[in-house]
């Protein structure tokens, strides 16, 4: 029993990977369960966003409001990622509409903007890198990503122009309930019910757990993006480049922002690991459709990565 759970504790990632992908594929060959398409969608959506509250709860129930102090490298993450996410907004509005550079520059622009996944204060945490760092850093990307993408998106499509407030409100109402709610509610705990807290505290290194239904729900989501939006093997094959190139770009660019071992480590997870059910969403409501496939083949990258990393740091 014991080597069964270090097994599973071991390739607990790929093993989700893997999950997520056969039981989307499960379905979509499975011709009786083709009307409950819509249904299985929303489930794995609505249950991804739980799985993040749920994770971020643990994460801010291990902190307080103080922790949350800006850290140089949180400065020269973020002017990467705005910086290097202009650029390519810049590059994609002079290309032709619907042409595969185009495609692959919106890809790219996307995976770079894309906000910190609620899962990288777990890995940090295994890691062990510096939790309060890397959640601070979470709440300053989804912020800029909010004012930042409602500026840029019209330049690149202006047929999708629904003014900059209007654009700020559905982005914002995608990110923050489930980023505000859960530390405002650990907080709650963490001042009025000490003994509650503390329980919760010893228990969030089992959180890690948590991540594989919400890693296995995001793989359910990239291969449905992935076969609704299959743009051909050749484009197939930019975007795979693309979003491979974007996901060893941010983690290294971290790993080098970031002075001293913890803050190299954290600093590479805060930039380099996205929410990529953020990722699919915004390239399949605002830009060229099959944009949505980097964020499903950067999820496979980036916890590849993690496995990795935490194989080595096992070692």
């Amino acid at each position: 029993m014991h080597r069964a759970v270090q097994f599973f504790k071991d390739w607990m990632l790929p093993l989700a990977i893997v999950t997520g992908i056969s039981l989307y594929l499960f379905y979509y060959f499975t011709p009786f369960l083709k009307p409950w398409g819509g249904t299985l969608h929303v489930v794995a959506s609505e249950g991804q966003r739980l799985v993040i509250a749920l994770l971020l709860f643990f994460q801010f129930v291990q902190i307080t409001p103080r922790d949350l102090k800006l850290r140089r490298w949180h400065l020269w993450a973020l002017l990467f990622q705005a910086l290097s996410f202009g650029m390519f907004a810049a590059l994609s509005a002079i290309l032709p509409e619907g042409g595969a550079l185009r495609i692959l520059a919106e890809a790219m622009m996307i995976c770079l903007i894309c906000p910190t996944a609620a899962a990288a204060g777990v890995i940090t945490r295994k890691l062990d890198g510096d939790l309060a760092a890397t959640v601070g850093y979470l709440c300053l990307t989804n912020l800029a990503a909010t004012f930042l993408i409602p500026m840029v998106i019209p330049m690149i499509r202006p047929a999708a122009d629904l003014g900059f407030w209007t654009y700020v409100l559905r982005i914002a109402l995608k990110v923050f309930p489930i980023l505000v709610l859960p530390g405002l509610l650990a907080w709650l705990v963490r001042y009025t019910m000490p003994g509650l807290q503390r329980s919760l505290e010893r228990f969030a290194p089992n959180s890690f757990y948590i991540w594989f239904f919400g890693l296995t729900l995001a793989m359910v989501l990239a291969t449905h993006a992935l076969l609704k939006n299959y743009p051909g093997a050749l484009a197939l094959g930019g975007i795979v480049a693309v979003s491979l190139a974007s996901c060893f770009v941010q983690f290294y660019a971290g790993r080098r922002i970031g002075k001293g071992r913890i803050a190299s480590i954290t600093a590479g997870q805060a930039l380099g690991q996205k929410n990529t059910g953020f990722l699919i969403w915004l390239g399949y409501n605002y830009l060229t459709p099959v944009t949505s496939v980097a964020g499903g083949l950067y999820a496979i990258w980036q916890n590849l990565f993690n496995s990795w990393e935490l194989y080595e740091h096992k070692k």
